[in-house]
């Protein structure tokens, strides 16, 4: 009978959990893109439209240049940035935004196309890792910002920063950290996460400004990456070139980061009027075999993802269409994934980034705004638009009902939970 008490009382809890995760649920975003790296987020109990008197701006904290996202996790956001001598990775509390620790990791970096860092910090236990503007990799103890190690990238591996900056957030599997590289002879690599050593090195070209990640296509679990090449597929634990695809873009801009689609396929989309592909993989032998199975290329291609990654949502593709040679006309498209039939188009919604949580997109714009738009194939509609800030291009951050964003000047903090 005890034992049988207990077992009820067990049950009782899950069922209440769930219950409670049925209204409510809340996650970290612990790397670029959060959890999965998809841009979609699984909370529940959001905002679906701002107040009248605008979104409720819990904190501001004033930091400096950078073009880095940023991660939360253990009730911390990390995220980069620079002032005149230095680049930093810093920890800020999440409840008030107040510095926690910031270290230096490498001297301020100056680009034709913009100052700063670029990468978004990636938290996996009890470390952070970063990447800076000129290829650093460095590893930090979340605990206290404590520099464990750091190595750079391309001087290791006898190649040279991406001409407008590194721009690759490193994930994390298992014990391994992945970037790449800048190196012609290695494009992609993996380092030990305990000690910045590498661990194997991969694939051939330059390097594009893409995130590489880890996805489970064709019944396999490996590595997608996008550089300045083309798509390539890697075992995340040697190394071993699985697939690859050619998908070169002008000025080597492959920067989104490849979406899957369903369980055998998945996306590359770049600007420069490049337009977008979907590839599904087959088994051969030990290796994959990528076939194109739809394109949309060119002036009149249905979708262009400059830097921005598409998000999925019941069966439906929402994206940012940049239209031109990095032109100042952007789209905000929706694509249907059963036949890729265009449900709607908003023409010039403008230069912007986006995520996804409970069926709305939150967006945030070159122009300082932050948008709520219906994730729906009905048409567009949008629930709520307020100016918060300067220009920005990182798409904003969702950790347990909160929004994080950042401009040149601050990083924000938004309550978006729904009133009760």
């Amino acid at each position: 009978m005890a034992e049988y008490l207990a077992v009820s009382r067990l049950l009782m809890v899950l069922m209440t959990a769930l219950a409670a995760c049925s209204q409510v649920c809340s996650d970290d975003w612990p790397q670029f893109l959060g959890a999965a790296r998809t841009g979609v987020s699984q909370e529940t109990g959001l905002i679906s439209s701002w107040p009248a008197e605008g979104p409720k701006i819990v904190w501001r904290t004033p930091l400096g240049v950078s073009m880095s996202g940023i991660a939360v996790s253990g009730g911390r956001a990390f995220t980069m940035f620079q002032d005149d001598t230095n680049q930093y990775v810093v920890a800020l509390n999440v409840a008030d935004g107040k510095e926690v620790w910031r270290t230096p990791v490498a001297p301020m970096y100056v680009n034709s196309m913009g100052n700063g860092p670029r990468a978004t910090p990636t938290v996996s236990g009890d470390h952070v890792f970063a990447f800076t503007g000129e290829g650093i990799l460095a590893a930090f103890r979340t605990l206290d910002g404590k520099l464990l190690w750091s190595v750079d990238v391309p001087k290791t591996l006898g190649g040279a920063a991406a001409e407008y900056g590194v721009s690759c957030s490193p994930v994390v599997v298992e014990n391994r950290v992945v970037v790449q590289t800048g190196s012609n002879a290695f494009a992609i690599a993996a380092f030990d996460a305990s000690s910045g050593k590498v661990v194997w090195k991969s694939g051939t070209g330059k390097s594009g400004y893409s995130s590489p990640v880890l996805m489970s296509v064709a019944g396999k679990e490996h590595l997608v990456a996008f550089t300045a090449a083309g798509a390539s597929g890697v075992e995340s634990a040697s190394g071993k070139l699985l697939w690859e695809f050619p998908f070169p873009t002008e000025y080597d801009c492959n920067i989104a980061v490849p979406v899957q689609i369903d369980p055998d396929s998945l996306l590359i989309s770049a600007g420069e009027n490049h337009g977008s592909v979907i590839l599904r993989l087959s088994a051969e032998g030990d290796s994959l075999k990528p076939e194109e199975i739809w394109s949309s290329p060119g002036r009149t291609s249905q979708l262009r993802a400059e830097w921005q990654t598409p998000v999925i949502h019941d069966g439906h593709l929402y994206g940012l269409d940049n239209a031109g040679s990095a032109g100042p006309i952007t789209n905000l498209v929706c694509i249907r994934l059963s036949d890729r039939k265009t449900m709607w188009q908003k023409i010039r919604f403008g230069k912007s980034n986006l995520i996804l949580a409970e069926g709305k997109l939150f967006l945030t714009t070159m122009n300082g705004e932050v948008i709520i738009v219906d994730a729906s194939p009905a048409g567009f509609k949008e629930l709520g638009r307020a100016t918060i800030m300067e220009t920005t291009r990182q798409a904003p951050a969702l950790a347990n009902g909160f929004l994080f964003v950042r401009d040149d000047k601050e990083v924000i903090c938004i309550d978006a939970r729904a009133a009760n």
